[in-house]
């Protein structure tokens, strides 16, 4: 991740679709320069019970952003007395950035949002820095290991796949990056957005799957 006076950056994410739910991953590493300047950075948000946030690029910028989403939609919710979709969340999202874009001070992160859409789907949105919002039915990444998780991407993924098969492969995308990327690193979050909510995946089946794969 990259803040703009620190420099702090290097980041993997990566969002899949499965079979009634989305997973996203990503790394926990922040550097500066060349310098690891902090282990254990958040950067997948959790903005409602149905949708999820993961950011690379400037620290400051992703930090005060996922707080501005999650407060707005949170004022749509008391508003409406509808729980905002996916596509609701998106284009918020996505004009916010594209008001930061025409004012020269741009959010300087690519973001990925997921989670249950109004046709009681689930998918992704790419979010960039010019508030650009594309859907995603299959999978995306964003970050300096983004090349090495869409070479996985591209070999391993299928349509349909049950959420353990897409958890399994989320970690498989951001351990690869981790091994190639000297940006990306210190360990993976994963989380899963089903019927039933957002959850986080347990740091020992996180970590139980990467020796299994290590060891194959």
């Amino acid at each position: 991740m990259e803040e703009k006076i620190k420099q702090k950056k290097g980041t993997t994410t990566v969002g899949i679709v499965c079979k009634d739910s989305i997973v996203l991953a990503a790394d926990k590493r922040a550097s500066m320069g060349w310098l690891i300047a902090n282990k254990d950075i958040e950067k997948i948000f959790q903005i409602s019970n149905w949708l999820a946030l993961t950011v690379a690029g400037s620290v400051s910028d992703a930090f005060s952003l996922a707080k501005l989403l999650k407060a707005e939609l949170d004022l749509y919710r008391l508003n409406t007395g509808v729980e905002p979709t996916l596509s609701v969340a998106a284009n918020l999202l996505g004009n916010i950035a594209f008001g930061g874009y025409k004012s020269y001070m741009p959010y300087l992160i690519q973001m990925i949002v997921g989670g249950l859409d109004d046709k009681d789907t689930f998918a992704l949105y790419d979010v960039d820095p010019s508030g650009a919002a594309l859907r995603n039915t299959k999978f995306t990444s964003t970050g300096s290991g983004s090349p090495m998780v869409f070479g996985v991407l591209e070999d391993s993924y299928r349509e349909g796949m049950a959420v353990d098969e897409g958890v399994q492969l989320a970690i498989r995308c951001v351990n690869a990056a981790m091994k190639r990327d000297v940006f990306s690193g210190e360990g993976i979050d994963v989380i899963v957005i089903d019927r039933k909510g957002f959850r986080r995946i347990e740091k020992e089946k996180i970590a139980s799957t990467i020796k299994a794969r290590n060891n194959q």
